[in-house]
Formats: C-alpha cells, sequence, structure tokens
C-alpha cells in the first residue's frame, strides 16, 4: 500500500518486546533529521479501521513535512506490546505519540512516563480512563453516535411497541458503553426497560453475534429490533436472522462505517449504520503534534471528529445521509 509513495523511504522491522510482537513501519516524508517525529500506536496493524487511521496519519505527516513512526499492538488486547511500543517511541525522541489506547486504564503507567518525559500523547478513536491520562483526545462521540442509531430503529418502528435485542461488545468497555447508553436514549429506553427482551456481549465479532442471536431467538421469538455494536456483529446477527426467516421482521441499527457495513446497507442487511471518520481523527492528531512542536500550544480536552448517520430508509426529522453519501467517505 505505500509502494507508490515515490518520496517516502519504507523501512519495515519486527522487534519482539517482552512476549510480544510489535510491528514497527517507519516511513519519513523528509531526510532532514530536524524534521518532527511523530509516533503512531494503534491496537493493530490489519485492521482496516487502523490501516486508514495509519494511512491518513501519513498522508498528513507528508504533507506537514514530518516524520511518522508508525507500530501497532501484536493482537486487538495486546497492552503489553502497547506499552512496549510507547517505551520505543519515547526511546526515538518523538515529540508527540497518537495512541488508540487496547484498554482505557492498561497503557496509563506508560502513558505518564512519556508525558514526564516532555512528550505530548493524544488518544485516537479510544478515551482513556481518566480521560485527563492524556493531552487530548480526537475521537468519535459514541454516546452521540447511539443516539443516532437508536433514534432511526425508534422512527422506523414507528406506532409498533419495540422488542429490542441488545447485541454488545464488551462488558466494561469504554466505546460500548457509550454507544449502548445512547443507542438507549435514542429509543427512549433504559436498561431496565421491559421492551429490551434479549442481550449478549458478542466482543464485535461476527461468529459470536451470529451465535448469540441464533440462540436469543429462541428466547425471545417476538423481537423487532437489534442493536449491534459494530457492523461485523450486525453482519453475523443478520445470518441467524435470515436462517429463522425473519430478515423482513427485525429493524437492524448499527455503527461504524466501514465500506463493507456500508454495502450491507445498501444491500439491506442492515438498516442503518453510523459512520465515523478515523482519518479525521489522524489528520487532527498529527496536526496538533507539529503545531506543539512549533509554538508549544498543547491539545487539550475530548475532540469529536463527528458521526454521520447512513441509510436508504430515511426517518422525517433523523439527519442521514444515503448509501451513495455512505460509499464517497466510508473507510476500509
Amino acid at each position: 500500500m505505500f509502494n507508490h509513495r515515490r518520496k517516502s523511504a519504507l523501512t519495515i522491522g519486527t522487534v519482539l518486546m517482552a512476549g510480544s510482537l510489535v510491528l514497527g513501519l517507519t516511513a519519513c516524508s523528509s531526510s532532514d533529521s530536524d524534521s518532527v517525529k511523530v509516533g503512531l500506536i494503534t491496537k493493530t496493524d490489519s485492521n482496516p479501521y487502523f490501516v486508514k487511521l495509519r494511512e491518513a496519519a501519513q498522508a498528513k505527516a507528508d504533507s506537514s513535512g514530518a516524520e511518522l513512526v508508525a507500530l501497532a499492538g501484536a493482537f486487538d488486547g495486546d497492552n503489553e506490546g502497547q506499552v512496549a511500543a510507547i517505551e520505543n517511541l519515547v526511546g526515538q525522541g518523538v515529540k508527540g505519540i497518537l495512541i488508540t489506547p487496547n484498554s482505557s486504564t492498561g497503557v496509563l503507567d506508560a502513558i505518564k512516563k512519556a508525558r514526564d518525559a516532555g512528550v505530548v500523547v493524544i488518544a485516537l478513536d479510544t478515551a482513556t480512563d481518566p480521560e485527563d491520562a492524556v493531552d487530548a483526545t480526537f475521537a468519535t462521540d459514541n454516546k452521540a453516535a447511539g443516539v443516532s442509531q437508536g433514534a432511526w430503529v425508534k422512527g422506523t418502528l414507528g406506532t409498533t411497541a419495540p422488542q429490542v435485542i441488545m447485541l454488545d461488545g464488551t462488558a466494561g468497555g469504554t466505546v460500548d458503553t457509550f454507544r449502548h447508553d445512547g443507542f438507549l436514549e435514542g429509543m427512549g429506553l433504559t436498561d431496565s426497560s421491559p421492551e429490551i427482551v434479549g442481550q449478549e456481549n458478542t466482543n464485535g465479532d461476527q461468529t459470536k453475534a451470529q451465535t448469540a442471536m441464533e440462540n436469543l431467538l429462541q428466547r425471545a421469538p417476538g423481537v423487532n429490533a437489534l442493536y449491534t455494536i459494530n457492523e461485523p456483529a450486525a453482519a453475523g446477527a443478520y445470518q441467524a436472522i435470515e436462517s429463522a426467516g425473519r430478515a423482513d421482521q427485525i429493524t437492524i441499527g448499527s455503527i461504524d462505517g466501514s465500506c463493507t457495513g456500508i454495502a450491507n446497507v445498501k444491500s439491506g442487511i442492515i438498516g442503518a449504520t453510523v459512520l465515523q471518520f478515523p482519518a479525521k481523527m489522524a489528520e487532527q492528531g498529527v496536526d496538533a503534534v507539529v503545531k506543539f512542536a512549533q509554538d508549544g500550544t498543547k491539545p487539550s480536552g475530548f475532540n469529536d471528529t463527528g458521526s454521520q448517520l447512513v441509510t436508504d430508509k430515511p426517518v422525517a426529522g433523523i439527519d442521514s445521509q444515503d448509501t451513495a453519501w455512505g460509499e464517497a467517505n466510508c473507510w476500509g
């Protein structure tokens, strides 16, 4: 994917650290040793979402005359690998680190050491807990995204009484909780509402979601609305729903905005999804580090990079875009 960047010099290295394999991709837009060095640590280097985020960071660094050093955990949940990556980047003299933390609390000690060393640290996509453990966060307002999803499902049901199944992500996860709570708010429900007829954690995994939905359909045959933590979970659930002959009876809402997810909205597998913008997170993060290097200005607080409901079945009064727009703005 980097071959076309004729002005870039690319080295690929593998570094074995503390039992975790960390893939390091170093692309330099300039041979100037004084250029601003920006570190990027993603959860993995293969997930299309993080590939998009890394590509956008690289492009922004290139256009800004900065140098990007990109590292990643060996697998989703590899806190140890992310800690090693933070230490690696500090050792390389980066001015700032952009990180999508695997856990909101799992890498805080390493982040503190980096900040104590004068490195500005920015969370992308996933906030830390506490939020001020980093200098700033650039991410989707996941609760607002959940509200959009819930409001659309409620509007689509109209006067029909909802019977809702919740296919959540990981229990206690920050993003998972915000999306869950936002969906319920959009539906006008709470966790104790009798309209919720089933719930399972799926870790956002398609296979787990399919199995969960197969079981829940047995226990809650009257379900007519489905919340999914992400689009793979929606796709898995749909397989179970289709096999049960219920595809035209259950309204599915989701979140993410991958190109696969948008295609599933277009084909009717998912009723609507909420598209988020990983490229904006990366671009704004690189800009913030470059500005810090230039004049010492540190970014701060939570910075919402926006989201957009995408559906070909719009509901009056709810802002949405169609799948043609989604195809032009999706990631992955």
